[in-house]
């Protein structure tokens, strides 16, 4: 992606240690608490453009649109439409600019400085499967250690 630079390294292996002058923003997992707005003139669009509006309604991303964004949503719907009937490089490019600017991508989310929140029940199941599969380490070199033949 031209024009974008490196992706920040993590905080820990940095050496001057400033503290980062724009603040982070936590996204709901579940995306927006409240109402978003259906797609104007939706019966009118492919099942795949309505599916690919309908996985950004329901983003985490979309907790923090605004007006504007949902606007350019909606005027993207369009392109994506078009994408379907007639796929060509420039039109995938041109929706690929505009999620990256929403927060389509990974990379995207982390120069935004957004993440998204764990749920709770994920996070509550984490720590045990460390230390199951820590355990699970440790017996293996063991084995090893002891000499014992085990598979």
């Amino acid at each position: 992606m031209a024009g974008t630079g490196p992706l920040p390294k993590d905080p820990s292996q940095r050496r001057r240690r400033n503290a980062d002058t724009v603040a982070g923003t936590v996204l709901p997992p579940d995306g927006p608490a409240g109402p978003t707005p259906d797609l104007p003139g939706g019966h009118d669009y492919d099942t795949r453009t309505l599916s690919w509006y309908e996985t950004w309604r329901t983003s985490p991303q979309a907790a923090t649109f605004l007006a504007t964004d949902w606007q350019r949503l909606h005027m993207l719907a369009q392109l994506v439409e078009l994408y379907w009937q007639e796929p060509k490089k420039e039109l995938l490019s041109e929706i690929r600019l505009n999620e990256a600017a929403l927060g389509g991508t990974a990379a995207d989310r982390i120069r935004l400085r957004w993440s998204v929140a764990e749920e709770e029940t994920a996070a509550s199941r984490r720590p045990q499967a460390k230390t199951k599969a820590a355990a699970s380490r440790r017996n293996r070199v063991l084995r090893v250690v002891d000499g014992q033949a085990e598979g």
